[in-house]
């Protein structure tokens, strides 16, 4: 199975064509929040339809960035892995949206209970056994991925909880801009592929329990 994961798109799509046939190849397309700068639902279906110009297999959850009617733009198109699951090739991918709150105010934050029921309402039902990916805006605490430019790991403590007792295979994350890379929490790969805007995504290969995983752009 072909992932690609894209984050802290904010709207600007220039950086779309340059990676359209790798997001054409793909199995499964991820959007791992903040589509908008503060939009609203017109401008998450500039994002999606955009991207489903080259491929209609879309997942996405909503970023800190992203009022409320965005969310709901994504529910209605039946892409909006927030708080639930959906299993595509025998994996289940399992999401939560949003993030902490912010030094400043943004339209879309929960505290660290919030999150955790969040997390737990989405693996509800969930067969035993299924292999996991998980698909965060907020990153997990204390990696690569949440290293802000203050020097601090501002990451989310539920998050890296759930990590540790679930081991998903992935967790692509994003939301820091400054925490592009990959890390590990146990045997969960985390990746952070940085702003889209500025060029970064995610292309992965998921077979037999294995993730091969590049940061492009």
């Amino acid at each position: 199975m072909i992932v690609v994961a894209m984050t802290d798109i904010h709207g600007n799509l220039g950086r779309l064509n340059a990676i359209a046939s790798d997001i054409a190849a793909a199995d499964l397309v991820l959007l791992t929040g903040d589509l908008t700068h503060f939009g609203h639902r017109e401008a998450a279906e500039d994002v999606v339809s955009a991207v489903r110009r080259y491929n209609q297999h879309l997942l996405a959850v909503p970023g800190n960035c992203d009022y409320a009617e965005v969310a709901a733009y994504l529910t209605e198109q039946g892409i909006n892995l927030h708080a639930r699951h959906v299993i595509n090739n025998g994996i289940a991918f399992v999401g939560v949206g949003g993030s902490l709150p912010a030094p400043r105010p943004t339209p879309n934050e929960y505290d660290e209970e919030e999150i955790e029921a969040f997390l737990a309402q989405a693996v509800t039902d969930l067969p035993a056994n299924t292999p996991l990916v998980l698909v965060t805006h907020q990153p997990p605490y204390d990696t690569v991925a949440d290293l802000a430019s203050i020097g601090r790991h501002v990451g989310s403590r539920a998050i890296r909880r759930f990590i540790g007792t679930h081991q998903p295979l992935v967790c692509f994350t994003g939301h820091i801009h400054e925490g592009r890379g990959m890390d590990t929490i146990g045997s969960t790969r985390i990746v952070n592929p940085g702003p889209l805007r500025y060029g970064g995504y995610a292309y992965a290969k998921i077979e037999s329990g294995q993730a091969a995983i590049e940061l492009r752009g």
